[in-house]
């Protein structure tokens, strides 16, 4: 970019290809960005939303209606487009599901900024506007938010969560899957679904799913001497090697005997032998190391009975180690009979052609392992997603033990006590609190749009039957609006927190923004504009 001196001199301030966007073009074309972003993950929100199939570079294919993998495994360029996924990948880590609604929600807000911005109404005074609206959203939604963390409402939260991701027909056994693996992994009322193991394997039927109370390893035994079944398990966690260490330092052994040579060889059996004597000797049968096992160990772990796994996650030490209580080792001679762990049973079993070790049976784990099963791998990726999104929320309900009504109830909810809030704001905020109320109107409409349902017509019905109570949602299967709190459609308060409180976030960010500029980078051309073509879209993919 270049300016004009005084004396008629070019003076370069930035380099040569740079594009830049001042004032509307910058705030249009984010604001395009955001829109077209919402419109692309629309269509998958509800339990009638569609699916979309993504193809990458190798020809991998997903299909999937999860917001935020299908916005991660697009290939996104756009700036503004990339914060949106940003808030995606937010709701995600925080609540496990609501991803579609926080996208769709922030799109729409930039869509009614739009509007107002047309109106010649200052952007910052849009963003002052949203930010009062997100602050009184939370307000309105700690009043509609009905106290429950029983078992039964669990249940109900898991087959919501569920509800049109591939999973319909064995929501009810997943489910209790779900719930079950949560409380069993609840310390002093706090939940860490990382201690949820979720492994999966195609080639069955969803409701062959168990959850087994103890740990899944995708390995199996190093030696097939080894017994395949251990009942009553001792099990020894490692996480060194069990091998001849070499030196730290270079070293070099001169031999001038054959008998010498012997001798060395020797010692370093020895070595190996007494590692294993010192497994055996402290009780355990079950061996899981984190890293190699030398093949002359194996031998002599075999003759001894242990059953032997090598070059386990550490992920999956972690677990066992919570799942059995038996106490990860570093240094194998600093192992005793009181740093084992215990589990009722441990068995490779052969699961779609793969071997796999089970452990199992454990007395009070704090990690368990939801086994998913489906009947193929695009199924069981699908499955394991609706199941990641349910354990989530059922985690947050566990937590929180707040929830709302489902089917666009709490939206409704909260953006008729915004339009009375907004009646009560002098300034041009009003106007900016008005329309994040209808923004918010989105998430019913959209359900009802995917449903083959008249999207107005549903929001008519909705609005009236707010005037009665605060639980009236849209019922999409029966196509009517009723009760979702009475119909089991319920969802976590947190989702909905953090859906509206990071779509408005997201959606000042990018109404504050009044200049763009985009570097050519390294060796590309710059492609920020994108304003020709596609009616003005800017690129995404």
């Amino acid at each position: 970019m270049a300016q004009l001196g005084g004396q008629g001199q070019q003076v370069l301030i930035l380099p040569e290809g740079t594009n830049r966007f001042l004032g509307r073009d910058a705030q249009r074309m984010n604001i395009l960005a955001g829109k077209v972003l919402a419109e692309t993950v629309r269509t998958t929100l509800g339990p009638k939303g569609m699916d979309k199939m993504l193809v990458d570079g190798l020809g991998d294919i997903v299909v999937t209606n999860d917001g935020v993998t299908i916005l991660k495994e697009m290939d996104i360029e756009h700036p503004a487009a990339k914060m949106l996924v940003e808030v995606a990948k937010t709701q995600e880590d925080e609540v496990g599901d609501g991803t579609t609604t926080a996208v769709i929600i922030a799109g729409e807000l930039l869509k009614k900024a739009e509007g107002l911005l047309d109106q010649d109404i200052h952007p910052t005074i849009v963003a002052m506007g949203y930010r009062q609206a997100a602050e009184k959203a939370q307000e309105i939604l700690n009043v509609i938010s009905i106290d429950a963390d029983d078992r039964d409402t669990l249940l109900k939260v898991a087959m919501t969560a569920m509800t049109g991701k591939g999973t319909e027909k064995a929501r009810e056994p997943l489910a209790q899957l779900i719930v079950g693996a949560v409380k069993q992994v609840e310390e002093d009322g706090e939940i860490d679904t990382d201690h949820i193991k979720v492994e999966k394997k195609d080639g069955a039927s969803i409701e062959e799913s168990t959850l087994v109370n103890g740990v899944v390893v995708d390995k199996e035994r190093v030696h097939p001497g080894m017994p395949k079944k251990v009942e009553d398990g001792k099990i020894a966690l490692l996480n060194s090697a069990i091998e001849v260490k070499e030196t730290e330092v270079d070293a070099e052994i001169r031999i001038t005997d054959p008998a010498q040579m012997q001798a060395f060889i020797e010692q370093e059996e020895q070595m190996i032998r007494d590692m294993v004597d010192k497994i055996e000797d402290a009780g355990a049968n079950v061996l899981f190391c984190q890293k190699g096992i030398d093949d002359l160990a194996q031998h002599y772990l075999a003759k001894a009975g242990i059953m032997a796994v090598r070059r386990v996650k550490k992920s999956d030490i972690e677990k066992l180690s919570r799942a059995t209580s038996a106490k990860v080792v570093t240094n194998i001679e600093d192992l005793t009979f009181n740093d084992l762990g215990e589990a009722g049973s441990v068995a490779e079993k052969k699961v779609s052609g793969e071997d796999m070790i089970f452990v199992e049976e454990c007395k009070d784990p704090k990690s368990v392992t939801l086994f998913i099963r489906g009947s193929t791998k695009h199924v069981v990726d699908e499955i394991e997603r609706a199941v990641d999104d349910a354990i989530g929320v059922v985690a947050s309900t566990a937590e929180d033990g707040q929830v709302v009504a489902g089917g666009g109830a709490a939206e409704i909810a909260i953006a008729k006590g915004l339009k009375e809030y907004a009646d009560t704001i002098s300034g041009r905020e009003q106007l900016a609190v008005a329309a994040f109320a209808e923004a918010l109107e989105v998430v019913p409409k959209t359900l009802a749009e995917n449903a083959g349902l008249d999207s107005i017509d549903s929001l008519v019905d909705l609005r009236a039957a707010h005037e009665k109570s605060l639980y009236m949602g849209l019922d999409v299967f029966k196509g009517e609006v009723r009760d979702m709190y009475r119909a089991g459609v319920i969802e976590p308060k947190r989702v909905k927190k953090q859906a509206i409180q990071s779509a408005a976030e997201a959606a000042e960010m990018i109404l504050r923004i009044d200049d763009v500029i985009a570097s050519s980078g390294a060796g590309k051309e710059p492609d920020m504009g994108g304003m020709e073509g596609m009616g003005g879209m800017p690129p995404m993919m």
